[in-house]
Order: structure tokens, then sequence, then C-alpha cells
């Protein structure tokens, strides 16, 4: 089952078409990625599905229900959660309260605390760091505590944009492992990712975005493999 379906979505950012009709999905319990260069469309197409920016045409189906014009606040309470480019963290709040704005669509106290319970255990640096302001934490705890934050929501699926930008590489190791993990739970995975390598590495499928349009899509193995990605993505 299509867990997210995208039909001609296109994307205005006022005179400038910056989606250009694309179609793609994301089955229940993969991993997908979309790959492309900066100023490909990634970006404004996860703001789009989770309902950050409008678009011009098109429509979004989520677990069989169309969100298209459903705004983001209600989305996030469907079940489809945001990590946003930058990690976008609240600076001068606690890890802690971070952590509880994820929860702000919820009102089951009690499964609030239990879940807390869950990402500390999948993020112990979190729980040693809870009554940290999280401005000062370092980039890979905060792309952590942004990731945390999205799961608190209790998603279905969970979109991540740039999750490995500005990390040293032994942190960008730990964030994919936590995003399998993630899967592995039982959430289904829409990844914008610079590191097409890594990207690749850990996803069922994949698509290629080149200035708004899908220009190439299969299983990620294959494109891994691909003459065209592997020099325009792959190479060293």
């Amino acid at each position: 089952m299509a867990m997210l379906k995208v039909t001609d979505l296109t994307v205005n950012y006022g005179m400038i078409q910056a989606v250009k009709g694309i179609s793609f999905e994301v089955k229940e319990g993969e991993i997908v990625a979309l790959i492309g260069a900066n100023g490909a469309g990634k970006t404004t197409t996860l703001q789009t599905v989770t309902g950050m920016i409008p678009s011009r045409t098109g429509t979004i189906e989520f677990a069989g229900t169309d969100i298209t014009k459903v705004p983001a606040h209600r989305i996030v309470s469907m079940g489809l959660a945001h990590v946003p480019e930058g990690r976008r963290v609240f600076a001068q709040l606690t890890v802690l309260e971070n952590l509880k704005m994820g929860a702000y669509t919820r009102k089951d106290k009690d499964g609030i605390e239990e879940t807390l319970k869950e990402i500390y255990k999948r993020f112990p640096r979190l729980e040693e760091r809870k009554s940290q302001l999280a401005g000062t934490l370092s980039g890979g705890e905060q792309q952590m505590l942004a990731m945390g934050r999205a799961l608190m929501s209790r998603p279905k699926m969970i979109v991540m944009d740039e999750p490995s930008m500005g990390l040293s590489p032994l942190y960008v190791a730990e964030i994919f492992k936590i995003i399998q993990d993630i899967n592995a739970s039982g959430t289904t995975v829409l990844l914008v990712e610079q590191n097409a390598k890594k990207a690749l590495s850990i996803a069922d499928q994949a698509y290629v975005l080149e200035t708004g349009n899908i220009v190439l899509s299969g299983k990620a193995s294959d494109l891994m493999n691909d003459d065209s990605v592997k020099k325009a993505y792959l190479s060293e």
C-alpha cells in the first residue's frame, strides 16, 4: 500500500516554477530517497507534502486520504512528521522542552511520557542533556533532537531533509544507523539527502530530481550502479 502518493505536483515561487508536475510514491515500511543537486526542488517537495507551502496543481495523498489542502498542524496529527533542513531546534528551550513541543498535537499525557522514555532509550545523549539549552548542543546532537522531536508525535511516516548536513563523518554514520532503526521499528521514511551514496545505501527505492523534474527512478541499489547517477552524484 502507498503510504504517500504524490501526483502531478507543481509548486511555484512567484513566477518561478520550482517543482514541475512530479509524481512519486512511498510504500508503507519503505525508506525512499529523493536525491539531486542544490536547487533541484527537493526541500520544496517535502515542504509541500507536509503542508508548509501550497501546491499550484496536483494531489498529495497520505494513508489513502487527500491532504493537498490540509494545514501542516493537522498533517502532523494524522501521522506525518517533518525533520526540517538545518534542524530548526528551539535554541532557547531545553532539550526536554523541545521534545515536548513535538507532542503538541497529542492529548494523551501518559502516552507522551511513554514516548519520551522510548526517545531517551533511542537517544541516550538527549536524556543526559535534557536540561541543557538546545542551542548549546553540537550539530549531531541537535540533529538527534530534531529527529526525537518529530518522533514524539508518533508518526506513521517521517520525512527528513538533509539529516547529515554539516556533520562529522562519525555523526553521519550514527544518524544513518538511527534512520534505519527508526524504519525497522515500523516508521516509513522519505529522505532528502545530498550524501547520495549514503542515502542510496539504506533506501529501498529512489528518485532523482533535476530542476523540478524527476528524471530517474527505481530500486536504490539499481540507481547506485547507474552510470549517469554515479557520474553526477556518487563521484568522490
